[in-house]
């Protein structure tokens, strides 16, 4: 799943992915992440900046219910983000803007 609300890189992530085999699903904004959450995705690409619901909060309500690893892909370059977002439970904070291939491979 990914949760971006810029509809660019939503679909640029999106080809990527599917390029090399993966089902992926978009969501725009945390409330429909939210939403997700009980189809227990197996992987979510995260943005910080979400309408609504922020990404740190996604990440922490999806905690509760999932495992699933989570790749913060986000513009919010501060080391304090960061090391907030790898603390509440992501597994990978990548910064835009990214190159695609890493992305990837980081998947």
């Amino acid at each position: 799943m990914i949760v971006e609300d810029e509809p660019a890189v939503a679909r640029g992530v999106q080809v990527a992915l599917e390029n090399e085999g993966y089902a992926v699903v978009v969501k725009p904004t945390g409330e429909d992440a939210v939403a997700a959450i009980p189809t227990a995705p197996d992987l979510v690409v995260l943005d910080v900046r979400l309408p609504g619901i922020d990404g740190f909060e996604v990440l922490r309500q999806l905690r509760r219910e999932s495992r699933a690893p989570v790749l913060f892909l986000t513009a919010r370059s501060d080391e304090v983000d960061k090391v907030v977002g790898l603390e509440i439970g992501a597994d990978d904070y990548l910064v835009k803007p990214f190159s695609v291939r890493e992305l990837v491979s980081r998947v």
